[in-house]
Order: structure tokens, then C-alpha cells, then sequence
């Protein structure tokens, strides 16, 4: 089957996709869009969320051809979404990008450590910032819930998110 959807923004198309296929896949293996980790293949880690028409979604549980007339947004898209100038090159595009404030937030407060579950956590984040800019820890806490992170006691996670948010209302 084809698979019209928007991806980061633009235009995308996926031919010959099998039933069962998933967005992650599709994404990945497809598209050459490799920041959604493929760890659990359960919805269980997080590590490959992506924002599907605005919401946080476990890609690997998504089938692709649900996606069909769809946006999605992943951590690529992150600062494409929020119109960054130049920066590190797009790999579909070549074109320059910046990172978006939650990222650069990221590594700041030093919260990437093996960077797996990084972009799941990215992606979560920016939605809840997007919709709560004035997070209490709570709040970041129930946003984050459903990502996990091997590597780290998730405080430089919260310091990150917190400071993105800090930022982002020094910005208004």
C-alpha cells in the first residue's frame, strides 16, 4: 500500500509498505530519519516517540498505514518546527538547522548521556513545554513518564526540562 503524511513538515510518501509495518520503520529504515530509537518494540521505553497531528505516540505501535493523511513530527523536526536558522545540516535537505530550545536545554544541563532514550524524552518534552510553558516537577514528571532512561537518575533530565521552560519564558 502507499502512505501520503506529513513529516516535519512536509510532504511524504511510503510505497510498497506491508500491513503490518510500523511508523518507526518507516521512519527509519524509509525515510533515513534515524533519531526514533528502536529499543523495546513494546511502547514500553519511549525511545521512539514521535508527535503524531500534535500528540506524544510510541512509534513502534503505530502502524503505518494509520498514518495516512497524518502530521508527524519527530526530533529531526524539532527545530524545523519552531523555524531555527543555521545550524547542523538536515540530512534529507542539506539545508541548516538549529536546535530547538528544549534540545540546546538538553545539553546544557548535561542530560544526554548515551543519547538512546534522548529523543524520545526531546519530543515528549517539547509537547508538554508546547502546552504547559510553567511546568511544575510534577508535571514534567507525569509528561515524562513514559520514557526510560538506563543511564542516568533522570535529575539532569528535570534540570534540562526546567531550563528550557526558564528560557522559554525569558523569550516572551
Amino acid at each position: 500500500m502507499r502512505v501520503n503524511f506529513t513529516v516535519n513538515g512536509r510532504p511524504q510518501q511510503a510505497d510498497d509498505v506491508w500491513e503490518g509495518e510500523s511508523l518507526l520503520y518507516v521512519l527509519r529504515e524509509r525515510m533515513g530519519l534515524p533519531g526514533s530509537k528502536n529499543a523495546c518494540e513494546q511502547g514500553e521505553c519511549g525511545s521512539c516517540t514521535v508527535r503524531l497531528d500534535g500528540v506524544p505516540v510510541c512509534a513502534c505501535l503505530v502502524a503505518a498505514g494509520q498514518v495516512e493523511g497524518r502530521e508527524v513530527v519527530t526530533v529531526e523536526g524539532l527545530a524545523e518546527a519552531k523555524g531555527r536558522a543555521a545550524g547542523p545540516v538536515d540530512s534529507q535537505t542539506g539545508e541548516g538547522t538549529a536546535l530547538s530550545p528544549v534540545q540546546q536545554a538538553f545539553i546544557d544541563a548535561g542530560a544526554v548521556q548515551c543519547g538512546f532514550c534522548t529523543p524520545g524524552l526531546l519530543v515528549a518534552a517539547d509537547e508538554m513545554l508546547e502546552r504547559n510553558p510553567d511546568p511544575s516537577d510534577a508535571d514534567i514528571r507525569e509528561a515524562l513518564s513514559g520514557n526510560l532512561c538506563r543511564c542516568t537518575g533522570y535529575e539532569k533530565i528535570m534540570d534540562a526540562v526546567r531550563l528550557a521552560a526558564a528560557r522559554q519564558g525569558e523569550a516572551v
